[in-house]
């Protein structure tokens, strides 16, 4: 018997949290955190521990499949390869570059093969490219191009040093952070308060999060605009800004000013739904801390204010002085530097549309709204054939239950994916990646946005089967396969041929030699990859350090406090506050994270699902009461477009008037080949949300803060019959 232990990194999730996987003659044995591990620090969550669940799942495809009538059957990767050439191909000479469209899913992101996954969409030429990102990001991305000049731009929170951390819309004690990774998010949000910081959560359910923090601020659904706005009212009215940062950092202070001197927080609180006092108290202890940081994200980003919200939050670190600094927001300076690159490259906003008009494009791709209906709707460039990438759309996005319909409408559809879900069942082709614990990488997009400097290198645990192939060698050979004909003829094999050889943590060489801790740069004591790999935890490159001055890349070289379509947005909510009510609808709907799941990934993994039912309505006490529930009752939850059922969780820990429902659950749809998952109770709730709802400036879907009912089971079926 041998017996291996492999340092590495969990990439369920954006943390990478650094894991030793101990395996015994190719058997993942035990997994445990790496204490050496220079981010994670010996940190992990349960999500760690499925990674061997993953690859030990009998539902897992190992080979790829094809569609024969109600069935998949297994073929080779040859086969495989020249049928979904032939049939993109064939669609792209029929009906044009448009007719092909690709969405990637969020885990892309995970590792460096989305590198070559761009590559494959450069190479497809079609304006039909959606992302897991207009779902849960775009509000970031569109306020950090409108602020500071570029999309990538996204500043993070320096949470290992600040004295003040206020956290809106977000739960990092269960995800560990998403655009601010930060592993081990509960022991560094402890640390604030034991250094003598205060930790504040402004959020309508009293999370993980929040029970860690010092105050927590149970802000209406949709109220955060609101109490930001009067934030901002207390910190210029009452002359609370850092007057140097404003002159010499930003520009359109008196246009800001202008916006909120109206808007008191006596104003705010029915709208905000935390008094006027508290609101003060926010303003006045952010702008006199000796350093500060709010950190936004994924409960605002989802909603019709998501980019409001994002910019408001970003405004008031700004003119407290807490851009840029140690203890505020500020940017990583990872080993392989993406970032002056990036900001060269314009998002291209609106540089197309979907066919409708409504929405518009931003960096290279359409809102996924847009996707069913570009698929359903007859006509010159409706979209005919799909590739999907690692995403689970059908229960991710808001879409009426229609994607469903029209993934199997499609004249050819391939899906690389390592399982049937209820996406991919539609699928003529899968095509599946090794598992995460057979491949080797060295992540560089998600080191743009750690909380310290670090670059990690993601060893292989398990030698890949001679016949499997890594996602990026999936990726590449799809770009090669979709080049016309003649040119395929030429240069198809010799481009086969340099991919083989490119593999990512080879492509991230020349990034690591040239980048700002590289040799080029620092001589011999630069890192190379020899000393990346060598590193058993990863290599510290130290803290967060200030560098906007060299990155800022709008026209004046300022950070922009009051963008003109930013400030328009705000006097319209102004104008329209408490007006969005759904008649006959009288809770409002939000998001929840569970520490077991991720998404939809992990429902096929026992160890992750057993125990109690976690698809559930959580509501408070007094909202069950006046509808005759209690804990575990069954009840059906309506919103002005669809319907599911789930049952009841009752909790003090939710504000009154809400209720929170997890997303990824559903799995009962015929041909999903997920043996665990299928038996699992759970529904889909973004048959709740209406594709059409999505913030007015980014396009990004608006699935928090949805207007539902929730009634009894039994009532609500008899009053449908």
């Amino acid at each position: 018997m041998t017996t291996e232990t492999v340092a590495r990194q969990c990439t369920l999730c954006e943390a990478h949290c650094g894991i030793l996987v101990t395996v015994e003659d190719s058997a993942v044995t035990r997994i445990e955190g790496n204490p050496e591990d220079v981010l994670s620090k010996g940190y992990i969550c349960p999500k760690a521990t499925a990674m061997a669940g993953l690859h030990d799942d009998p539902d897992r495809l190992r080979t790829p499949m094809r569609r024969v009538g109600d069935r998949f059957e297994a073929i080779s990767w040859d086969e495989a390869f020249r049928e979904v050439g032939a049939r993109l191909r064939q669609v792209r000479r029929d009906h044009g570059p448009h007719a092909v469209g690709m969405y990637l899913g969020n885990p892309a992101a995970h590792n460096s093969a989305i590198m070559y996954a761009m590559a494959l969409r450069a190479g497809l030429m079609t304006r039909n490219f959606y992302t897991a990102s207009s779902i849960d990001q775009f509000p970031q991305e569109f306020v950090a191009w409108q602020m500071y000049g570029s999309n990538f731009l996204m500043p993070i929170a320096d949470i290992d040093r600040t004295d003040r951390l206020v956290i809106i819309g977000a739960n990092p004690a269960v995800s560990n952070g998403s655009v601010t990774t930060m592993p081990g998010a509960k022991n560094r949000i402890k640390a604030v308060r034991a250094r003598g910081g205060k930790v504040v959560v402004i959020d309508p359910r009293r999370t993980e999060t929040a029970r860690l923090a010092d105050e927590h601020l149970a802000v209406l659904p949709g109220g955060d605009p609101y109490l930001l706005l009067a934030v901002l009212h207390v910190l210029l009215t009452e002359d609370l800004c850092d007057r140097t940062a404003v002159r010499t950092q930003c520009a359109g202070s008196d246009a800001l000013r202008q916006l909120v001197s109206g808007f008191s927080p006596e104003e705010a609180a029915p709208y905000a739904g935390v008094d006027a006092e508290a609101i003060r108290r926010l303003a006045r202890e952010h702008a006199a801390a000796k350093s500060a940081v709010m950190y936004a994200r994924i409960g605002v980003c989802q909603t019709l204010t998501g980019t409001i919200t994002h910019w408001l939050v970003n405004t008031i670190n700004a003119i407290t002085g807490n851009l840029d600094r140690p203890g505020g927001q500020m940017y990583a300076t990872p080993a392989v530097d993406l970032l002056p690159l990036a900001r060269r490259m314009p998002p291209f906003h609106g540089a197309w549309t979907d066919r409708s008009g409504k929405y518009r494009s931003f960096r290279f791709e359409l809102p996924v709204a847009a996707l069913a209906s570009e698929i359903l709707n007859e006509g010159p460039e409706q979209i005919r054939a799909m590739i999907t990438y690692a995403g689970n759309p059908v229960l991710s996005t808001p879409q009426r239950g229609q994607l469903d319909k029209a993934l199997s409408s499609l004249d050819f559809y391939v899906a690389v994916d390592m399982y049937v879900t209820e996406t991919t069942r539609h699928a003529d082709i899968i095509l599946p990646p090794v598992s995460p614990l057979e491949r080797e990488d060295l992540d560089i997009l998600l080191t743009m946005f750690s909380v310290h400097n670090n670059i990690r290198y993601n060893a292989r645990a398990i030698d890949a089967p001679a016949d499997g192939l890594e996602d990026w060698e999936i990726m590449a050979r799809l770009t090669t396969e979709i080049l016309p004909l003649p040119v395929r003829s030429l240069t198809g094999r010799a481009l086969n041929a340099v991919f083989a050889r490119f593999s990512p943590v080879r492509a991230a060489t020349l990034g690591i030699a040239v980048g700002p801790h590289g040799v080029l740069r620092r001589g011999r004591r630069g890192i190379t990859l020899a000393k990346v790999r060598a590193a058993r935890g990863g290599i510290d490159l130290g803290p967060l350090r200030p560098r906007l001055p060299s990155l800022i890349a709008t026209a004046d070289r300022k950070v922009q406090l009051a963008p003109a379509s930013f400030v328009a947005e705000a006097r319209r909510l102004l104008a329209d506050a408490g007006s969005a009510r759904a008649e006959g609808f009288d809770l409002r709907l939000i998001g929840r994270r569970h520490l077991r799941s991720n998404n939809s990934w992990l429902h096929n993994v026992p160890s992750m699902v057993k125990g109690r039912d976690r698809c559930t309505a959580l509501m408070h006490p007094a909202d069950a009461a006046a509808r005759g529930l209690a804990d575990g009752d069954q009840a059906t939850v309506s919103s002005p477009i669809g319907a599911i059922a789930v049952p009841v969780e009752v909790s003090a820990d939710i504000r009154p008037g809400t209720v929170a429902i997890p997303h990824g659950w559903g799995h009962r749809e015929p041909g999903v080949g997920w043996t665990v998952a299928a038996s699992l109770p759970g529904a889909n709730v973004n048959l709740l949300h209406d594709p059409e709802q999505v913030d007015r400036i980014s396009g990004n879907a608006a699935v928090n803060s949805t207007w539902v009912r929730i009634e009894p089971a039994g009532k609500a079926a008899a009053t449908a019959g």
